[in-house]
């Protein structure tokens, strides 16, 4: 039976590595604070070394104590972001569809996607910028975050796991890969490879969106 590509369809869109080609918010902030080696190996160790992700967040909070409002801006809006995120949710939502961006980077970044079109953006909770508050560590998303939100989004929208398309390219992606039926690896590393049921490799999000409307033909 042939389905509305969006109608009652959740999306749920990774940042990091997926809407950001090639880099990550904590990058992006870093680099306008002129902090790139530092950031690199705080990568490297949440990357290869196994670093938690509030542990990581610590760190980058110690490294961001001269970050203000502007630096975020300018991040946002310098980042290499995939070409046609806005149509692609526009799409989704002319077809009834809604679309939900779940990430481990700071809310304060995360949350300016609403204002290109993201029903919901779920980042970890981090005081404001420019900070007087340290992390709380509870409130620093990770990968079992990313199904947890899901499910409660669903329940929210009188959704299922099967109404959902999930969008990644890393290992905070896998958990939810697992728990997905409908999904598509973007630009992904290694941690995606058999979990994924379609995979795109390139810098517009219309082509890997165009994956699962031929999944729904």
């Amino acid at each position: 039976m042939t389905r509305s590509m969006g109608r009652g369809r959740l999306h749920l869109f990774d940042l990091d590595g997926t809407l950001i080609r090639g880099s990550a918010a904590s990058v992006e902030i870093s680099r306008q604070l002129g902090l790139t080696e530092e950031i690199d190996a705080l990568e490297r160790g949440f990357l290869v070394d196994g670093l938690a992700p509030d542990e990581f967040a610590v760190r980058a909070h110690a490294l961001w104590t001269a970050l203000t409002p502007e630096h975020v801006t300018a991040a946002f809006e310098g980042a290499p972001w995939l070409a046609g995120i806005r149509e692609v949710w526009a799409d989704i939502h002319a077809e009834g569809g809604r679309c939900a961006v779940i990430s481990l980077s700071p809310d304060f970044f995360v949350e300016r996607l609403l204002g290109w079109g993201a029903d919901s953006a779920h980042g970890s909770r981090w005081p404001s910028v420019p900070f007087s508050q340290p992390i709380h560590r509870p409130g620093i998303l990770d990968a079992a975050a990313k199904v947890s939100i899901t499910r409660r989004l669903c329940a929210e929208y009188g959704l299922g796991l099967a109404d959902c398309v999930a969008y990644g390219d890393s290992m905070s992606d896998a958990q939810l890969f697992a728990a997905v039926p409908l999904t598509v690896a973007i630009n992904a590393d290694h941690h995606l490879a058999g979990l994924s049921r379609h995979a795109y490799t390139g810098s517009d999000l219309r082509e890997a969106y165009e994956l699962v409307r031929k999944d729904a033909a």
